[in-house]
């Protein structure tokens, strides 16, 4: 599992006590160019803690994987999971998201925050229209329905090289569910919470 991690350490550790520990294999977290303990927090949480100090989101996932990739083979993860470090998601959820691969031969699982509890003034009113925008527009040109380009995800480890990332900011989740748009994986949402 990945978490990117910018000035979290109020909530870094409350996320990483809330992951199911029993699905997964290791906690990476990786510190975005943070000027406070956040690095240090998770640390002392069990997670391996990987130095990003090029800003921006998709710089810190990139960073997660490329360090995967440099295992062992038999060392890498068949799901990976993508969680803010921020505390807005339920980390317990990821069950659900995990779920839908492991029983349901899903691809990509998006933890929609619109299909779910979304806690008043949890997102800006910029964000849900972006949200809104970008995934009526991959409906448009993709013919897939998403309701939202949410950061909590699940996606098999294969199928992520394959998509060959690159957007280094908040491009990021958009590039992900385009390029499995495009190459015809099996997606779906489960709704989430946010806070």
């Amino acid at each position: 599992m990945i978490i990117p991690a910018f000035n979290e350490e109020n909530a870094v550790d409350k996320v990483i006590r809330e992951i199911p520990k029993d699905l997964v294999r290791e906690i990476i977290v990786c510190n975005n160019g943070s000027t406070d303990k956040t690095a240090e927090v998770a640390a002392q949480e069990g997670a391996t803690v990987l130095d990003e100090p090029q800003k921006g989101y998709g710089h810190a996932c990139l960073k997660g994987i490329q360090y995967l990739k440099n295992k062992a083979a038999d060392e890498q993860p068949d799901i990976l999971v993508f969680l803010d470090a921020d505390y807005s998601d339920y980390p317990e959820e990821m069950r659900l998201l995990v779920a839908q691969i492991t029983e349901h031969g899903m691809d990509l699982v998006i933890g929609s925050r619109a299909l779910g509890n979304l806690e008043r003034g949890a997102m800006t009113p910029q964000q849900l229209f972006g949200n809104w925008l970008a995934t009526s527009l991959i409906r448009l040109f993709y013919n897939i329905e998403f309701t939202d380009l949410g950061p909590f995800r699940a996606v098999r480890y294969d199928k992520l090289i394959e998509m060959d990332m690159q957007d280094q900011t908040y491009g990021w989740t958009v590039e992900m569910q385009v390029k499995a748009a495009k190459l015809k994986y099996n997606c779906t949402e489960v709704p989430v919470n946010y806070r």
